[in-house]
């Protein structure tokens, strides 16, 4: 009698099936018949195939029986990025499925057989038949199925999919009464660089809207404007964004308003003289410490602000009020340094009175003040960091206004500048299973409560997202604390799971 398999005979599947794979990864290809690696590939599609659907499976029951709430994850998609590490477009592909299966139940049935549809073929077959009315998708699909099995390729199957769609039109379409929203979608993807990828399906009404905007926008500039059409398009959306949030009509999102943020290094703000060594290793770095800022946007969000250096950082400065805002890396070679010289410090102050400790007016104990201070400077930044910057005066008057609080003790709000800070640091929800959700989305949490007397500060307060803060902390009772090397642990009430981040990322060099 077949049934359900078992834990432990799921397990051992499991088992089997990467020890095939890692045997098929590790084999020398090259040395395979042309015939062998043929039957290989074609093995390989229909593994695809049967692992889609059997995917598809096991994360609709996941999904239905809320098993991500276990780990703090808000819904599967979260889930499935921040614990099986896979990309925002790869976990939308799986959830794709599982809808997918559920409306076209004889296509997933048809995939996990293995040899009759390939996954993409059978995408092609549910994105034809989703265009039908609801009461002819089955037939559509068995129709469709048996023509697969039969040897149809997929242009014989377009075309029989083109006309079952024909016949199944009303002689007069009647009107939507959901709004007819298949029709339309927009996505904007951010690259490696920084630089963004849009693409999607505009409906006729707003086809129309967005080529009156860049008609109007786009035209060239003069005689000397050499810019290509498309290069006077992009610009034009551009300025058409920049005016709309110029004009303050945006609604606000997460309690802030909407403001266009460029991220500008001192590098470029500053007109530093002469050359030298240490100022060229430092630009370098900091520009590299922009790119990897990014990247790092790209794919796990940020305040939505764009990463700029160069002429673009200096253009956008122009006419822009600037925040200076201080940051550097921990140098932890210079801890041990910074250890040895406090307790030398303790020891010649208790050698000078041990009843009772003075400060010491030798050279020797001046000097080794100076040690401490200029090793505690080399742990925030490193030799040749911005703090030796800043300690040499090379700010200047541009930048020489006046300080910001970042730390204000007990408050009953978050000043701005904080809040900024927080945000410049943290980037994006810094929950500690993981969790994409940019800073626009996002609300400042004080690690320690503030009715048990948290402090105000950059140090003790974290960027969490409205869920994880106002549902998973405050409502389900987790707990969350900062570690002092950077990385957060949190717990349920019961310590039943208990999550650790990953470390900082290394620095590179």
């Amino acid at each position: 009698m077949s049934g359900a398999p078992s834990p432990a005979s799921a397990a051992e599947a499991l088992g089997m099936l990467r020890s095939a794979m890692g045997y098929l990864s590790a084999a020398d290809a090259t040395a395979m018949a042309a015939e062998t690696q043929a039957q290989c590939l074609l093995a390989l599609e229909q593994m695809d195939a049967i692992e889609t659907a059997a995917r598809a499976s096991i994360l609709a029951a996941f999904t239905s029986a809320q098993g991500y709430s276990a780990d703090a994850d808000y819904n599967a998609r979260a889930w499935l990025i921040n614990k099986t590490r896979v990309t925002k477009g790869a976990a939308n592909g799986h959830l794709g499925w599982v809808r997918r299966a559920a409306a076209h139940p004889q296509v997933a049935a048809a995939l996990a057989e293995g040899h009759i549809l390939s996954e993409s073929v059978a995408r092609k077959i549910c994105q034809w038949t989703d265009k039908l009315p609801e009461d002819c998708r089955l037939a559509a699909d068995a129709i469709l199925i048996v023509a697969a099995k039969s040897g149809a390729d997929l242009r014989g199957l377009a075309e029989l999919a083109a006309e079952i769609y024909a016949r199944s039109l009303p002689d007069e379409p009647d009107s939507d009464p959901d709004g007819g929203f298949d029709d339309r979608s927009v996505r904007l993807e951010t690259t490696f660089e920084g630089a963004g990828v849009l693409n999607g399906d505009l409906t006729p009404e707003c086809a129309s809207v967005v080529t009156a905007v860049l008609d109007a926008l786009s035209a060239p500039a003069g005689a000397e404007d050499t810019r290509t059409h498309g290069q006077r398009c992009h610009d034009a959306l551009q300025e058409a964004m920049r005016r709309l949030v110029a004009a303050d009509l945006l609604p606000e999102r997460a309690g802030q308003p909407v403001k266009i943020q460029a991220h500008i290094s001192l590098a470029d703000l500053l007109v530093l003289d002469g050359s030298s060594a240490l100022q060229e290793e430092w630009i370098a770095s900091a520009r590299a410490a922009w790119a990897a800022a990014r990247a790092g946007a790209s794919v796990g969000g940020s305040d939505g602000a764009a990463w700029l250096d160069g002429d673009a950082a200096r253009a956008a400065a122009c006419d822009a009020s600037v925040t200076p805002v201080v940051t550097g890396d921990v140098n932890h070679v210079a801890l041990d340094d910074l250890v040895r010289l406090c307790v030398e410090l303790d020891r010649l102050r208790h050698q000078a009175a041990p009843a009772a400790p003075v400060p010491d007016t030798t050279r020797a104990w001046e000097a080794l003040e100076q040690a401490v201070i200029g090793k505690a400077i080399d742990l925030l930044s490193g030799p040749g960091g911005l703090a030796s910057f800043l300690r040499r005066r090379q700010l200047g008057a541009r930048l020489g206004g006046p300080s910001l609080p970042l730390d204000v003790g007990v408050s009953k709000d978050i000043p701005a500048a904080i809040r900024r800070a927080v945000i410049l640091r943290d980037h994006h929800c810094r929950w500690t299973g993981g969790c994409d959700q940019p800073a626009a989305a996002c609300e400042v949490h004080h690690v320690t409560h503030k009715a048990d007397g948290g402090k105000t500060s950059v140090r003790d307060c974290i960027l969490f997202c409205t869920y994880h803060h106002q549902v998973v902390i405050h409502r389900m009772g987790w707990t969350v604390v900062l570690n002092p090397d950077g990385t957060t642990t949190a717990w349920n009430p019961g310590k039943t799971k208990i999550l650790h981040s990953h470390s900082p990322p290394a620095q590179a060099g």
